[in-house]
């Protein structure tokens, strides 16, 4: 009668691990086809990315330099402050003068620094493309904290997926080793199977730990980014579909030459270096000053008087000359940056779109062959370990290999999605959504 139980026992807990099997490859078959009916997080991406950006320090930091920089355009196209003076001879007591001397006077005069025309508008050019510069400074911090933000999100989406497989196949796994047990007690298994079984929960426990930290690591990466507490619970990551990268090699190169943060602003320098030869070449011409002066002296005629004054460049050979030396090796060197970052970019370009082409093949691959043929290996397997003719080895096998390509589905879901974030910033459009 015992042993009847026992049977009975065994071929219900076959039944039950067979369900649950057939339920958890059926959800990750439907989760994997169409995550849109994944269970959605708290907190959407979106909404991560501006409060990282109305937090972020070094954003706010280049933003307030735009305006500063700003602020010296008028300035540098402002003629200098005219000059205001006062003064008198003959007593030392101020603005006394002596009875009887006609030398003796008391005045005012007024004198106005003109630069040789042309030179306040080059001065302006020059502040008005430095300011340009800086504003593709706060742009490319803007665009480093969204791809930082996206990045963080991602890595911690496929950890947390990792996490939550690997706990679900780990309850899967302890019900397996209960029915290697079961059948181990009534005679029709080996305690091999048993042994073994409770090795692999051990083994998945040791993953687990790793996922854990994984999880961890990147919450705390997520929490910083946004100028949280690392410590700061976050919900679980909402579910999203892979993008579509509708852009080819090409386009993107294109794309990233007329919008790189980098370049543009070696071009800004470029035309304020160019301005900066002409202003200096413009040094060769002088500038000028015209003043006025009134007099009252006693016993004559009040005097006024006009002063017109302009520098001569007589040292022009050390001087203006090597100004514009100077300024034209600065044009060269600019030239020459623009050039290096331009290479560097579309190495960098090239890079993340190879990885995001590998990753979207290794996606269609778990997807549409190995995610569902692993799910139905281990599904064939448990029901044919049911009637005897596999053994439990192979069923521990086909679970270990449909655990690993679920987790090695949604990394490398995370890894296509970086390697778009990643190129956001070189190409100024958004490849993600």
């Amino acid at each position: 009668m015992i042993k009847k139980v026992l049977v009975l026992f065994f071929f219900a807990c076959v039944v039950i691990g067979i369900a649950v099997a057939q339920q958890s490859s059926g959800k990750v078959d439907a989760e994997i086809n169409n995550p849109q009916n994944a269970p959605n997080g708290a907190d959407r991406l979106d909404d991560l990315i501006q409060e990282a950006l109305k937090k972020n320090p070094g954003v706010q930091s280049a933003q307030r330099q735009v305006e500063a920089l700003r602020h010296r355009v008028p300035q540098a196209k402002t003629l200098p402050d005219p000059t205001v003076s006062v003064g008198w001879a003959g007593n030392i007591t101020p603005f006394s003068v002596q009875e009887g001397d006609p030398s003796s006077y008391r005045g005012v005069s007024a004198s106005q620094m003109l630069p040789y025309p042309g030179k306040l508008k080059l001065r302006g050019e020059i502040a008005g493309r430095e300011a340009e510069a800086a504003w593709w400074d706060y742009e490319a911090a803007r665009r480093k904290v969204v791809a930082d933000v996206k990045s963080a999100y991602y890595d911690y989406f496929a950890a947390s997926k990792a996490v939550e497989i690997t706990a679900k196949n780990k309850d899967l796994l302890q019900k397996l080793s209960s029915i290697a047990e079961a059948r181990y007690r009534v005679g029709k298994g080996v305690q091999q199977d048993v042994l073994r079984s409770q090795v692999e929960i051990s083994l998945l426990l040791q993953r687990l730990t790793v996922f854990e930290q994984q999880q961890s690591t990147a919450q705390a990466r997520l929490n910083t980014l946004l100028y949280r507490d690392p410590e700061t619970p976050l919900p679980a990551p909402a579910s999203f579909e892979p993008a579509q990268l509708g852009h080819s090699l090409d386009e993107l190169y294109t794309l990233a030459r007329n919008q790189d943060t980098g370049l543009q602003r070696e071009q800004r320098m470029i035309e304020r270096n160019q301005y900066a030869v002409n202003l200096a070449q413009k040094d060769y011409r002088p500038d000028f000053s015209v003043a006025y002066m009134y007099q009252q002296r006693p016993d004559l005629p009040d005097m006024h008087g006009f002063t017109f004054t302009a520098n001569i460049p007589v040292f022009y050979r050390t001087k203006q000359r090597e100004a514009v030396r100077e300024q034209t090796d600065q044009l060269a060197s600019s030239q020459r940056s623009k050039e290096n970052g331009q290479t560097e970019l579309f190495f960098a370009v090239k890079q993340q779109y190879l990885l995001a082409k590998s990753s979207e093949q290794l996606l269609k691959l778990y997807s549409q062959a190995v995610v569902p043929q692993s799910s139905l290996a281990l599904e064939s397997s448990m029901a044919s370990y049911q009637v005897g003719t596999v053994d439990f080895l192979t069923i521990l096998t086909n679970f270990t290999v449909v655990l690993d390509y679920e987790v090695s589905y949604y990394r490398e879901l995370a890894n296509y999605q970086m390697a778009l974030a990643n190129l956001e910033p070189l190409v100024g459009v958004e490849l993600t959504k």
